[in-house]
This record gives structure tokens, sequence and C-alpha cells, in this order.
């Protein structure tokens, strides 16, 4: 299964993995193929220098470290745009409503923690 986390699960995974549901690091354990979105790191870069306390890590050591764990990156292409465009106002999060957006043109497992982003349904995995 490819896996594509959400940017919280994926700072957590990477950070404090005991934040993580003990069904999520077992998700995590087995093979599955795992997958960052360049929109997480966008993200990150962008609430961190809002001063966000929980975007503190720095981008560029944070990718370099999921590479080097065996995450595999996802870029944004013109059909994920137009994707994200379709999908229906459940959440009014840009960063978010991109992954679900990725999920579904990727053939992902959406993993969240987030039940509001869940509501999208199938690709989204709430753990």
């Amino acid at each position: 299964m490819k896996l594509l986390l959400d940017t919280h699960l994926l700072l957590w995974a990477a950070g404090v993995p005991q934040r993580l549901p003990k069904s999520a690091r077992l998700l995590l354990s087995d093979d599955h193929q795992l997958i960052f979105s360049v929109v997480s790191l966008w993200e990150i870069a962008i609430k961190r220098g809002l001063g966000r306390t929980d975007f503190q890590v720095e981008p560029r050591r944070f990718r370099r470290g999921l590479l080097e764990n065996g995450y595999r990156e996802l870029v944004v292409t013109s059909d994920h745009a137009i994707e994200a465009g379709e999908l229906p106002l459940l959440h009014r999060d840009p960063f978010d409503r991109m992954l679900v957006a990725q999920a579904r043109v990727e053939g992902l497992t959406l993993m969240t923690a987030d039940a509001v982003l869940a509501r999208y349904g199938n690709p989204v995995r709430l753990i």
C-alpha cells in the first residue's frame, strides 16, 4: 500500500512517534511505501515563518531526513491542482485539500488524525 501522510502525521512520525496511535505506528512499520508531499514542506515553511510552535522543524533538513529514511517525495502537478479545485468545501485548509487531491489522483491512501479531513472518505484514512 502507498501511504501519503498528512503534515501533522509526518511531523509526528519523524520527531515524536509516540504521538502516533498504535495502529498508525504498526502501519508505518509494515512494508508500505511511505510518501510525503512537497505541500507538507510548503506548509511547514509557511507556518514556521509565522512562528507556529508546532512547525519549528527546518524544512530542508526535514526533507533530507525523510528521503534518507526511504520516503518518496510527491510533487504537485496540474492534475492535482484541478482536482483540489473540484473538491467539495468540507475542509477549508488549502494544504489539506491539496493532499486529498494528490491522494485521489495518484491512488494513494492519505493518513490523517484530522476528523474533518476524513469526511472526504476514500482515499482518506482516519487513524
